[in-house]
């Protein structure tokens, strides 16, 4: 069964939701507000891609937390598999966080 767009939209929203979740261990604020999430593509099957990036390639949850953002995605309704693509191009930076992470640091 294909999904249709608004299937993938509601997928996608629920998918935010769990990121949401998702706490950096060394910054307050979840891995969607701090800007660590690129991309999420859903396909019409299901089947999820989350590209996203760590604060720095030695950050200690390097090995641990790109295996919960898979978990947490296949945990949502709909989704049929789940793939995280970790990638540093771009590098993060701390402009990448949404105005309510860098209210919540103190930034603004």
């Amino acid at each position: 069964m294909k999904y249709t767009d608004d299937q993938i939209a509601d997928i996608g929203e629920e998918i935010i939701k769990e990121l949401k979740t998702i706490f950096d261990p060394e910054i307050p604020v979840d891995i969607y507000e701090l800007g660590l999430i690129y991309d999420v593509q859903i396909s019409e099957e299901g089947e999820v891609l989350v590209i996203m990036t760590l604060t720095s390639p030695n950050c200690p949850v390097a090995e641990s937390l790109p295996m919960e953002v898979e978990e947490k995605v296949r945990s949502v309704e709909g989704v049929k598999s789940a793939k995280i693509d970790l990638t540093f191009e771009p590098t993060w930076t701390k402009e990448m966080m949404s105005e309510e992470a860098k209210f919540e640091l103190g930034m603004l």
